[in-house]
């Protein structure tokens, strides 16, 4: 395919807050129900989260308007309730505790137990169109190196119910401990694939193939690939950056199947650790002495954000296309400072830190930011 013919699409989940103190509010029933919701936001585990959803675009400016549309609905909705929608990937107020949910989300809490009921935790989901399973799994096979740097660019949930966790994406980490969840082998094709899926779900386990939380996977329902690292991003244009260069990357990688090129050779355990130090890390050094480094992944060393998010580009440049020069805007943003994770920090700090209301500043500047008018 040509740059930019693949259509993509973004699922942001969010959460709804008190707009007075910051905490999270379980409300998402009610929300989802406002007249205002139309029927375009869904229900996630927890209460005080909803999600969204675009229509599939070539185009980025028509998904920037999508997404933008689709926060100020959430936001309309949430605020006829008494509530704000804000995209922070992680609270920085501690939640209440979790009421059994009905249904499957129930089964969920009931076999995996705080595992489930600490999952207050809000991603972006980035679908990209495939032409087969077969060049889906040619995908999966080659952007699992390349998916941390993804990570690392979108961090946004350094607190964790009250604290500063020294993470740049902790949601990373809670997301983690699902035993599903986390990067692949190579498949080679979608048979082994699908063996893979049936052998996790034999387990009795997970409870069905929704559970099979891969980093990215092939979508159940649509033909696409489904990138899930992604932190939610404060603001559209920081999410339409991550979902350009996650395209970017399946194409990158679909054109490197059809000629033939091997998978590469990262093991599972490196990928893992290569995550780990995305999510600690971010890509802006200062915070302390382990901001600021990734795990190259030409070399599998540890390497400066810089270097690794340039590295990033080269390698996706010709799948970018007309879109190369807003990735490489957006990626230079987060470079110079401001990731998600940076911000809330500073935003903490200027708010009075803990003794004067740092977490509700940083929960309600985030509500503010999440769907402009």
């Amino acid at each position: 395919m040509e740059p930019g013919a693949r259509r993509l699409g973004v699922e942001e989940e969010m959460l709804l807050v008190d707009p007075d103190d910051g905490r999270p509010l379980g409300l998402s029933g009610a929300v989802r129900d406002a007249d205002e919701a139309g029927d375009e936001l869904d229900g996630e585990m927890r209460t005080e989260q909803v999600e969204t959803g675009s229509t599939p675009h070539h185009e980025a400016d028509a998904l920037a308007a999508d997404l933008l549309a689709r926060r100020r609905t959430a936001a309309d909705a949430a605020s006829s309730q008494g509530a704000a929608v804000a995209a922070l990937a992680t609270s920085p107020v501690a939640p209440d505790p979790l009421d059994p949910p009905p249904g499957r989300y129930g089964r969920i809490l009931e076999r995996f137990g705080p595992v489930a009921s600490a999952q207050l935790t809000n991603g972006q989901h980035v679908h990209v169109e495939i032409a087969s399973r077969e060049e889906g799994v040619g995908v999966l096979d080659r952007i699992g190196p390349w998916l941390p740097v993804l990570r690392a660019l979108s961090a946004n949930s350094p607190f964790w119910r009250g604290d500063d966790t020294g993470h740049a994406s902790y949601r990373s980490l809670v997301w983690a401990r699902w035993p599903s969840a986390g990067p692949t082998p190579v498949f080679g094709t979608p048979a082994a694939y699908d063996a893979t899926v049936d052998a996790m779900i034999a387990t009795g386990t997970v409870l069905d193939e929704g559970m099979v939380y891969f980093d990215a996977r092939l979508a159940a329902s649509f033909p696409t690939v489904e990138v899930r690292v992604a932190d939610v991003a404060g603001e559209v244009e920081e999410a339409v950056v991550v979902a350009l260069l996650a395209r970017a990357l399946v194409e990158t990688a679909a054109r490197a199947w059809a000629a033939g090129e091997p998978a590469p050779t990262s093991t599972v355990e490196a990928l893992r650790l290569a995550h780990w130090r995305a999510a600690r890390s971010g890509c802006v050094p200062g915070h302390d002495a382990e901001a600021g480094v990734l795990v190259d992944p030409r070399t599998g060393r540890a390497s400066g954000a810089d270097t690794v998010v340039e590295a990033l580009l080269e390698h996706v440049d010709a799948a970018l296309g007309a879109d190369g020069e807003r990735a490489r805007a957006g990626c230079a943003r987060v470079l110079a400072g401001e990731t998600g994770a940076a911000h809330q920090r500073r935003v903490f700090t200027d708010g009075g830190g803990h003794g004067g209301g740092g977490l509700r500043a940083v929960a309600l500047d985030a509500a503010r930011r999440c769907a402009p008018r």
